[in-house]
């Protein structure tokens, strides 16, 4: 135990230096195997790096400290970074992290770890659009098709701006695009961002943003951070870009595809670790709450690609961790 203190303190001596930019790219190019490693270099946020071991992306408000996602690091490290960071910010809360981050922030803090949400991944080695479960995807691409949409893949941005304006304006949330849980379309650092543009009589009408999910310095999967519409084909050009983008990834060799976060769809049971209170109150809001956000929707529209489910969490220190919240969605622009 001594020689594990001792390390402990060796790392600590250097956890203050801070990377380079490329230095952190670096991290995330090895590291970067969560949903939202790509997000964490989106503007504004803040970073805990540890040389040799990896980063930690945070924001700050009203003196609430919130990490987004797992560490950037390897798993087996996790332990490391995460006591490195508790005991520079000992009120620290987490979003969108997985069960290995809960379990050691639980048992070594004694922090809550409420499901958050959920994740979908898709094994595109077995994809298709075959199966009674998928008729409403083969439908969008049939009516997509009969309208004469087609998809492009695009380097450059073509009406971006411009349709993701008019989507705004259909959403719950019509003030402001949502940040922090979901990166901003416009970032200063793009490598491998993926741009499918759909086109209705030469006109872009839809598009989707792809970031890529990394391990080992390769690109396993892409997640769908970005995707705008114009109001008329909101759920079927959505449909139809996937799939053409899937297809597209599944004949690169590209092992995945992840849907990213769907917020507030949550398991029934209560884990030990979970707020029961925090969670009644998450399902209330999912069943009352669509006027902030289209939580149902947004659930059902991924359910469609009948991907592999799994749980991502929040992490907090007490029970009812309304501040934090609080300042989550001040975060986000929801509020």
């Amino acid at each position: 135990m001594s020689d594990q203190i001792l390390a402990l303190d060796g790392i600590r001596a250097i956890a203050d230096s801070q990377f380079t930019f490329s230095e952190r790219v670096s991290y995330l190019k090895k590291y970067g195997a969560h949903s939202q490693s790509f997000s964490t270099l989106q503007p504004g946020m803040q970073y805990f790096d540890v040389p040799d071991i990896g980063y930690i992306a945070y924001m700050r408000k009203w003196g609430a400290t919130i990490v987004l996602s797992d560490p950037v690091s390897a798993p087996e490290n996790f332990p490391v970074i995460l006591e490195l960071f508790q005991q520079r910010f000992p009120n620290a809360s987490y979003v969108q992290v997985s069960k290995a981050v809960v379990d050691f922030l639980h048992l070594r803090f004694g922090l809550y770890g409420t499901q958050f949400g959920s994740e979908s991944r898709i094994d595109l080695g077995k994809w298709s659009l075959s199966g009674k479960k998928k008729q409403i995807l083969r439908t969008a691409l049939n009516q997509a098709e009969k309208q004469g949409i087609t998809v492009k893949e695009r380097y450059s941005d073509d009406h971006t701006r411009e349709i993701s304006e008019a989507w705004i304006r259909t959403r719950k949330c019509k003030s402001n695009e949502i940040r922090f849980l979901i990166r901003p379309m416009e970032m200063d650092y793009r490598e491998n961002e993926r741009h499918f543009y759909a086109y209705q009589d030469g006109k872009a009408v839809g598009f989707i943003y792809f970031d890529p999910i990394y391990r080992n310095n390769e690109i396993v999967s892409y997640v769908p951070n970005i995707s705008r519409a114009n109001a008329d084909f909101r759920q079927g050009i959505f449909y139809t870009l996937m799939a053409h983008a899937m297809e597209v990834f599944k004949e690169e060799g590209i092992p995945f595809i992840d849907l990213g976060l769907i917020p507030l769809s949550l398991d029934k049971t209560t884990e030990h670790q979970e707020s029961r209170i925090l969670k009644k109150i998450m399902h209330g809001l999912y069943d009352k709450g669509n006027f902030l956000y289209n939580f149902k929707g947004l659930e059902f529209t991924k359910s469609r690609f009948r991907g592999d489910n799994f749980k991502t969490y929040c992490c907090h220190k007490r029970a009812i961790p309304a501040l934090e919240f609080f300042a989550i969605f001040k975060l986000t622009q929801v509020l």
